[in-house]
């Protein structure tokens, strides 16, 4: 459930300079936050004992701190008000091609560090395609997602269309819980969601509202949202931070808090996992 973690949670610092190329500059304590997406909203108490995890074994306190979207903490990352973060792929390459945003670590899940963008529709819905959504309602999750809306915007885009005219109406529900929500409540006829958020829900909670819709179409596999920094980063504290994310699964602890979020554990990444992403950004013009 890389993305339930991955896409949502952050993980930032105040914006005292750091300029130590050795052992971390001194800090008072660690502000580590994440998004109002958190989603589904049982695996909070995982991001908390995440942010505990790494305050202990930084020797520092740790506090969790909430935003709402993925552009107010790309921001957070460039004015270096927040210094390292769990950003989804698509404001990774957002942030990558336009500051440096630099990647620490990726999550691996079943053996790989890729996911994917699923089409739901309710399960007694007569679409079975996504050409059957045209003239129809639709959720995506939020305007810098990529399963949640680069990818289902960019298949419109190959195909001709806009989401303005190709669905009648559509909404953002700003966590991918709410859009499999939306759709099995009827709210709207489909939604793109994180399959790795899907996936999870599914296995983890057999009354959810998953087992209400059906996965009509699944992308091409985008890199798994990763672990970032912001370039400036003090080289220290970057080179602590990279160590507890990649070597989390090897204590107890640890192995315990990935354990809970489906994540087997974190691998370093090159920027190459994202170019299916970076594809789709420059289809659109966009830089």
């Amino acid at each position: 459930m890389a993305a339930v973690f991955a896409c949502v949670l952050y993980i930032f610092f105040g914006a005292t300079a750091l300029v130590s190329a050795g052992e971390p500059s001194q800090k008072k304590q660690l502000r580590i936050g994440g998004g109002a997406m958190i989603s589904p909203k049982e695996t909070f108490n995982y991001y908390i004992e995440m942010v505990d995890y790494i305050g202990e074994k930084l020797g520092l306190p740790a506090t969790l701190v909430m935003r709402k979207t993925y552009k107010e903490m790309n921001d957070l990352v460039e004015r270096k008000d927040v210094d390292a973060a769990f950003v989804c792929s698509g404001p990774y390459v957002y942030g990558h091609d336009k500051f440096g945003m630099e990647l620490l670590a990726a999550p691996q899940v079943s053996g790989k560090s890729v996911y994917y963008s699923y089409i739901i529709v309710h399960k007694n819905s007569r679409i079975n395609k996504f050409s059957q959504l045209k003239g129809k309602t639709f959720a995506f999750t939020d305007p810098d997602s990529n399963s949640g809306k680069l990818s289902p915007t960019y298949k419109l885009t190959t195909m001709g269309y806009t989401p303005e005219s190709y669905f009648k109406s559509f909404i953002y529900t700003y966590s991918h819980d709410n859009s499999i929500k939306e759709v099995a409540r009827k709210t709207v006829d489909g939604a793109a969601v994180d399959s790795l958020i899907y996936d999870y829900i599914k296995a983890k909670y057999p009354d959810s509202d998953v087992y209400s819709t059906k996965v009509i179409e699944k992308s091409e596999g985008y890199g798994i949202p990763p672990f970032v920094c912001h370039p400036d980063l003090d080289p220290g504290l970057k080179a602590r931070l990279k160590e507890i994310i990649l070597n989390m699964h090897k204590d107890e602890k640890g192995k315990r808090i990935l354990n809970g979020i489906m994540i087997e554990r974190f691998v370093e990444a090159d920027d190459s996992l994202y170019e299916t992403v970076r594809k789709m950004l420059h289809w659109k013009g966009e830089k």
